[in-house]
């Protein structure tokens, strides 16, 4: 029981930063902040339209019961793929920042899907 809430409440703080974020990522152009954050990534303008849908696709995956596990996977890579970035630009505080979420859906594939029975 713990550990389906446990699953749940992790699940629903994934599904929720990944709409965030691709929400985030297709309205760039309006937050300074993020554009200089992806060009210091080496991200260039054109890779931006498909990072937002990967992460809405990531988001829809995860409350799929048969895609949870590829969902998570890819937010996994997702994840180390923004951090190799960071290392790359020097940019180490960008990186440790990721390892908690990096954690999570690793967690997450422990735990497996909260309603499964």
């Amino acid at each position: 029981m713990v550990k389906n809430i446990i699953s749940l409440v992790l699940l629903i703080i994934s599904v929720a930063l990944n709409v965030r974020h691709s929400w985030d990522t297709f309205n760039y152009k309006g937050n300074p902040e993020s554009v200089k954050a992806m060009a210091d990534l080496g991200i260039g303008e054109s890779a931006v339209p498909f990072l937002g849908a990967l992460a809405l696709l990531i988001a829809v995956l995860l409350l799929i019961p048969r895609t949870f596990f590829l969902g998570n996977l890819l937010n996994a890579f997702v994840i180390v793929l923004i951090m190799s970035l960071a290392l790359r630009a020097g940019n180490y505080k960008m990186a440790l920042f990721e390892i908690p979420f990096l954690v999570m859906p690793l967690i997450m594939i422990g735990l497996g899907y909260p309603f499964k029975k």
